[in-house]
């Protein structure tokens, strides 16, 4: 069906999940930008509320100062279906009442519920009307089938009606697509197709609600930053379906490489933000699109004199190797640099002969003004579970929010889903 057609309840329905976009992907009217602030965002991964025990009562002791969160991951299946990668976590998990939003122990019942992150996540969207909430799909684990998938019609059509009917079924704001990475231009043709029949569809759930005097819901993607990924995609026909533009400016260095460098620098090395923001702008992308990602952990290398020096091998790490969580730096020992000409920042032992590259917060206050001097859309941070306490000093949110904070993004997110197949979504949580 066009998604400019009128829609009926019988049009959404779990035998038919989501309005089909048609070719002609017809835009619907919405009142208001998608956003009218900078954006603060960052990544909950639902795995860590496992081993680090990162839950979302701890992303509400700084709901205030965030603006969206980006749900990763969604995993994808061969004939396209979008199907959530923990229903446990996600889903089903009866949450007790310390790690409940509203305080109260959440009970398994026999009516058809969300619980669950979810649950949470919903209860949090009322309390903080801001905060928009985006289901994100692929990464770097489940990238593998998205070339096939939007290179065949039916198979991209079986994804966009499930992931549209996702976001509808849980409660949230948008959808956050992160294809890593399209491989040549017939890939970065079909993934125009694919992001255009999602914004279709979309639109088309929106006006199917009647809700097209509310804000739009969101279409996202997340992109690299190596010139090696970006030029392959074809920027300016994805802008004209995509509201925000997560730039991955991180990982430009790491154990793939011959010498150690800086992980996530602004300028001045062979990979950097700033060359990656200018060619987005080139490419045609406007600049309040581009919100530039920002890491949450370091990558470290041992047996080395530094930067831009050799190494042998990388240290343990804080759960796998070369890794380490924010939240540990810098270690014992290891004594703290910055270079405010790269907008880079890193540790290093003389002892264990270590270097490990992360942003501190100055760098990051840094990088925040660099989004503000170049009209930006915001920050992004991959991810919230390895920053600092919200009263430590060197906590990175607040960091971000110390700069941009003056005129954070105000859309309000949404809260009614009347074709949800839960009960309680459907009911507000009444």
């Amino acid at each position: 069906m066009s998604a400019s057609a009128p829609a009926t309840e019988q049009q959404f329905t779990n035998d038919n999940p989501a309005p089909a976009a048609d070719s002609n992907n017809n835009q619907i009217p919405f009142n208001g930008p998608a956003t009218n602030g900078s954006i603060i965002a960052g990544y909950f991964a639902n795995w860590k509320i496992y081993e680090r025990k990162y839950n979302v009562t701890d992303l509400a002791l700084q709901a205030e100062k965030l603006t969206h969160i980006l749900y990763a991951f969604a995993k994808i299946e061969e004939n396209g279906q979008v199907v959530l990668s923990d229903a446990w976590a996600d889903v089903e998990q009866p949450l007790p009442a310390d790690l409940a939003i509203n305080g109260v122990d959440d009970v398994a019942d026999q009516g058809e519920n969300v619980h669950g992150n979810f649950k949470q996540l919903y209860l949090l969207k009322q309390k903080y009307r801001h905060l928009k909430i985006s289901l994100s799909v692929g990464g770097a684990s489940w990238s593998t089938n998205f070339a096939a998938i939007a290179a065949d019609p039916a198979k991209r059509q079986t994804f966009v009606q499930s992931a549209v009917k996702l976001v509808a079924d849980v409660g949230l704001d948008g959808l956050d697509i992160d294809w890593e990475f399209p491989n040549d231009d017939n890939e970065a043709a079909s993934y125009v197709q694919l992001l255009a029949e999602a914004r279709a569809a979309l639109d088309a759930y929106q006006q199917q609600c009647q809700q097209v005097d509310q804000p739009r819901f969101l279409l996202s993607v997340a992109v690299p930053c190596g010139p090696d990924n970006y030029r392959k995609l074809r920027l300016s026909e994805m802008q004209q379906y995509v509201d925000i533009f997560y730039l991955m400016a991180y990982d430009y260095a790491g154990s793939w490489d011959n010498v150690c460098g800086h992980q996530a620098a602004c300028y001045n090395c062979p990979l950097n933000t700033n060359q990656a923001v200018n060619d987005y702008l080139a490419a045609g992308v406007p600049s309040q699109k581009l919100v530039v990602g920002l890491p949450m952990y370091g990558r470290g290398f041992s047996n080395t004199d530094g930067p831009q020096c050799a190494y042998q091998g990388v240290p343990q790490g804080t759960w796998e190797a070369g890794l380490f969580d924010y939240n540990c730096l810098p270690k014992p020992g290891a004594t703290e640099y910055t270079d405010m000409e790269k907008l880079a920042s890193w540790s290093y032992d003389p002892n264990l002969r270590e270097f490990i590259t992360y942003d501190t917060p100055e760098v990051i206050s840094a990088k925040c003004n660099y989004i503000k001097q170049n009209n930006l859309g915001g920050a992004m941070f991959w991810e919230l579970s390895a920053d600092r306490h919200p009263e430590d000093p060197r906590n990175l949110v607040n960091a971000v929010y110390n700069v941009l904070g003056d005129q954070t993004d105000t859309v309000s997110n949404h809260l009614q889903y009347p074709y949800s197949r839960y009960e309680n979504v459907r009911s507000q949580m009444a």
